[in-house]
């Protein structure tokens, strides 16, 4: 026993960290409780005294001496105290060895099960004392296994777990796969400590950036606020109260270098770095870019905020499956609604019924034949006077009666040219 016990020690020292004498004190505590029963006298104050360099096992006892025994739990003669102290008195207290002849093989036996319980239950506290503090950050591990869909991931001396909620829909993982996550939180569960792992967490990108930017780990510029969904877009607003620097030109890098290796780290996802304001209708404008706005306006009292664009930037503004106007509005904290500009159409739209009513006046036809007419683009008297019957019949998709009727209607207007 007592060269594998040192055996051990020297192991879980070494391997998993834990102190030796914080071993020793667990398994005297684990070897006690369990080799009770083997003790048939002298119990009394009972404790279990392990030699860390030699790994000798004593139990002892605190027996009060006496004459006659009534106790032998409690009590030890006279006699057999003064062999071990000479001038012991009745009613005194005395420590003497009282492990039995066969204690070693006993305490291997009925104590391994306790001592790997108390050993876990070391490992545990050592996980919670470690990682309490260091929430917030980022840890480099390995994939180990798998338990249904939660990563389990080997940080050295620890395991962390990343749920299945914390994973990013579009990555897969591979034991051995080598992974940086952000530490969510310690939390104390059934089976005891758990490191809460995440890759898809809006603050693993923010570390990130404190990481690879010197300028925000050093308050220069300062990370605002950020929106992801993780594995497809993140939207990240920086500032700097310095007005020589550039906080955007510095989260990018030279040639785009520190942003590449954060989009690296993360797959691939999409990451845009916009100027953050404090007014949120050039706020949201920055958001959009480089979508064309052509009119942006707030309603304050609803927090909403209404953007018109034109047609063929709709798309690049809100993004894909709507990704950009979602991202933008989580950033900007109020309601984004983008839509087209046809603006310039209804007035086009306005123009062109004007011009029909004026001609189906004039020219005596229904408006339906006059929108035909100026679809085709004769607009005005001036231009139907120019055309032919033929022209004016096949805008109306009619004979060419109707269309030398119309043409005379035109011709007899005052606005005919003079000859």
């Amino acid at each position: 026993m007592n060269s594998e016990l040192i055996t051990m020690l020297d192991l879980l020292e070494r391997e998993k960290g834990i102190k030796r004498d914080v071993l020793v004190d667990a398994i005297s505590t684990s070897i006690l409780a369990a080799s009770k029963k083997s003790f048939t006298s002298g119990t009394r104050e009972l404790r279990i005294e392990i030699n860390p360099q030699s790994g000798a096992i004593r139990a002892m006892a605190k027996l009060i001496v006496t004459e006659k025994i009534t106790s032998p739990h409690d009590e030890i003669l006279l006699s057999k105290a003064r062999s071990i102290k000479e001038d012991a008195q009745p009613g005194e207290e005395i420590e003497i060895e009282v492990t039995p002849r066969d204690f070693g093989r006993i305490a291997a036996q009925a104590a391994r099960q306790a001592i790997n319980q108390r050993l876990r239950q070391i490992e545990r506290e050592m996980i919670y004392d470690e990682f309490k503090d260091r929430a917030g950050e980022i840890v480099t591990g390995t994939v180990r296994r798998f338990e249904r869909s939660d990563v389990i991931i080997d940080l050295g001396k620890f395991e962390g777990v990343m749920p299945s909620r914390e994973r990013v829909l579009t990555e897969e993982y591979n034991v051995g796969d080598r992974l940086r996550a952000y530490v969510v939180a310690v939390e104390s569960g059934n089976r005891g400590p758990e490191i809460i792992l995440s890759r898809s967490h809006p603050n693993f990108v923010r570390r990130l950036f404190e990481l690879e930017v010197s300028e925000i780990a050093d308050r220069t510029v300062e990370l605002k606020v950020l929106a992801r969904e993780a594995g497809f877009r993140t939207k990240v607003a920086v500032h700097s109260a310095d007005p020589k620097v550039d906080p955007v030109g510095a989260c990018v890098g030279m040639r785009g270098a520190r942003v590449k290796n954060i989009v690296r780290e993360l797959n691939n996802e999409k990451v845009d770095i916009i100027r953050w304001d404090a007014d949120p209708l050039k706020f949201v404008s920055a958001a959009l870019k480089p979508a064309n706005i052509k009119s942006i306006t707030a309603d304050e009292a609803k927090k909403s905020i209404q953007v018109l664009v034109p047609k063929e930037d709709l798309s690049v503004a809100i993004g894909r499956k709507g990704q950009n106007a979602r991202l933008t509005a989580k950033m900007c904290g109020w309601e984004v609604d983008i839509q087209e500009d046809k603006r310039e159409e209804k007035a086009l739209k306005h123009k062109t019924d004007e011009a029909a009513h004026s001609l189906a006046e004039i020219l005596g036809i229904t408006e339906e034949e006059a929108l035909k007419l100026t679809a085709g683009g004769m607009n005005s008297i001036e231009v139907i006077q120019l055309a032919g019957a033929e022209d004016i019949a096949d805008a109306l998709g009619s004979d060419i009666e109707t269309g030398q009727r119309i043409l005379a209607a035109a011709q007899a207007t005052q606005k005919t040219p003079a000859a």
